[in-house]
């Protein structure tokens, strides 16, 4: 039996290939072929992967045969992204055996392309292509403007009020507070609607809205804050139902209090306290409601039974189970200055030195590309940890035990400059104009907090425009690159979205609060330093920074 079906298979090609036809003779052979190679503005890839493609490229296929030209015509594809046809004019030579693609018009910018030739290409002589060639390529940067030139501060101008746009018009629309992002309905954020509430603060000093109305919104945010959400030992969850102001679970476990995002709420409700300081009868009860709030975050009982360290996280349902000690150098330094100036719940300067500060294991001091940085992991972690904290608390100047603040935060965001700039990874795009590496959203749906230990290709804008205090030149640069060189993609209705990727031609569709937030508040902090005032003209913050051993001119 083995031996019968070994010889009936080899018969088979035989029969097909060899079979008389009616009268008699002998049908030809087709024989099947190959793509020899592939070429690409001349140039070849072992994957028939490109990068930096210009947006007119000639694609070269060399086949092993002639093919046919009615079936090159009729079955090899040309596609973008999306799946849309490109069209091609197609041309020959070497008797039929190479084909030459082209686009008929310049294709887009930073774009991705796919060519599919199938096995059912054939050749002169009836023969298929043995195996599909697939080639895949992005084009290059289309370095034209897509918006006319602006002054330089009607641009920054124009960004505050299309990023102040998530806050204001995108707002929850019963409890106020900010959406943690654009697809996120009634999840909100308590931390991202601290940096909401000072982008609201920054729209009334722009005369993007009236203090009518931003105060008509204030009281509604601190309405619900104060009567609806739910709190724990005073402190809120990192996110909430905008609607009956329940808690909604960040993460396993993470059902209930989140001391880091209440912080960089109080940081807003603060700047909002000090901001409405007349004595009119609205503005006074604001002012009362925002002290109410504020009073009532426990801060000492999140030591965890009073050890010299605060914790992140605590639950109804899961206590402590976290068991997340807020230890530095990263974004938290503002609770520690919050639970010290806390008039209610203070805490002494040894949980400061022991727990955040670790009794000084935090100090890095090394140099990178040429900067020394005094705090913080190597080659100083993503950029939001020089962000949140200093939207309230002002740098310039500061300096305790550890560190002088203004050279911490400059040479963190000059040593992730350089880091892009120089590209050790060799991603497309990487440059002086494009740098920045933070927490952002990356593709396939993924987060990632990107600094250069951890760099995925993906820049977020909010990165360098959020760094323009401390980075001017080098900031501006990339903020105009963002927005003339590659506004087509990235300039939407909230201004920039999230991150983006050249090297992959991805570009997000996102747009989340701890994002925006810090661009609007940032650029405000660096045309006139309001934020900064407001919040470190609070007599508490001034109390509290100097018990924990800061100096600055504003104490």
């Amino acid at each position: 039996m083995k031996t019968g079906y070994n010889i009936f298979i080899l018969l088979v090609p035989i029969f097909f290939s060899c079979s008389k036809g009616g009268n008699g003779t002998t049908a030809p052979v087709h024989e099947n072929f190959i793509c020899n190679s592939v070429k690409l503005n001349g140039a070849s890839s072992s994957s028939n992967n490109f990068t930096n493609t210009k947006l007119l490229p000639g694609i070269q296929l060399a086949f092993s045969t002639s093919i046919s030209r009615s079936s090159a015509s009729s079955v090899i594809s040309f596609t973008n992204a999306s799946g849309a046809a490109v069209p091609v004019s197609l041309s020959f030579q070497n008797n039929d055996s190479v084909l030459l693609l082209q686009p008929t018009q310049a294709l887009s910018g930073i774009s991705a392309y796919t060519i599919l030739v199938p096995v059912s290409l054939v050749s002169q002589s009836g023969g298929n292509l043995t195996s599909a060639v697939t080639i895949s390529f992005t084009t290059s940067i289309d370095s034209t403007d897509k918006f006319s030139r602006i002054a330089d501060t009607a641009l920054l101008t124009l960004i505050q009020q299309k990023t102040f746009k998530y806050f204001w018009d995108f707002g929850h629309p019963l409890s106020g507070l900010a959406r943690e992002r654009n697809t996120s309905g009634e999840t909100v954020t308590s931390g991202g609607s601290g940096f909401g509430i000072m982008a609201i603060v920054t729209g009334i000093n722009r005369n993007f809205i009236t203090r009518a109305q931003g105060l008509t919104r204030l009281q509604t945010i601190v309405s619900f804050l104060k009567n609806t959400a739910q709190k724990f030992h005073g402190a809120f969850p990192h996110w909430l139902n905008g609607t009956s102001g329940v808690v909604i679970p960040f993460s396993a476990n993470d059902d209930g209090a989140d001391l880091v995002e209440t912080s960089y709420l109080m940081q807003g409700l603060l700047c909002a306290r000090q901001y409405f300081n007349s004595n009119a009868t609205d503005e006074t009860a604001l002012r009362n409601d925002i002290n109410t709030l504020w009073n009532g975050v426990q801060w000492d009982w999140f030591r965890q039974n009073n050890q010299d360290v605060l914790y992140w996280h605590w639950s109804s349902d899961f206590n402590w189970q976290i068991n997340m000690p807020i230890k530095g150098w990263n974004e938290c330094l503002i609770t520690y200055v919050l639970a010290a100036s806390s008039t209610t719940h203070n805490i002494p300067k040894v949980v400061y030195d022991s727990g955040w500060a670790s009794n000084g294991a935090f100090v890095n001091g090394a140099s990178y590309y040429g900067y020394t940085l005094p705090l913080g992991p190597a080659a100083g972690g993503p950029l939001f940890l020089s962000q949140y904290s200093f939207l309230g608390i002002n740098p310039n100047g500061l300096s305790d035990a550890y560190a002088n603040y203004a050279t911490q935060t400059k040479n963190h965001t000059l040593i992730n400059y350089n880091y892009c700039k120089t590209n050790p990874k060799n991603y497309y795009g990487y440059s002086d104009s494009c740098w920045g590496l933070t927490a952002s959203d990356i593709q396939n749906g993924g987060y990632s907090a990107s600094s250069p230990t951890n760099d995925l290709g993906v820049i977020a804008p909010t990165a360098a425009i959020s760094s323009l205090p401390y980075t001017p030149t080098e900031s501006m640069q990339a903020l105009k690159f963002y927005y003339y060189v590659l506004g087509d993609k990235l300039w939407k209705d909230y201004g920039f979205v999230d991150a983006f990727s050249l090297q992959d031609a991805w570009f997000a569709d996102s747009f989340l609060a701890i994002d925006q937030g810090p661009e609007i508040v940032m650029i405000e902090n660096y045309r006139s330093g309001l934020l900064w005032s407001l919040f470190t003209s609070c007599p508490e913050v001034k109390t509290g920074m100097t018990a924990l051993g800061f100096s600055a001119p504003y104490l």
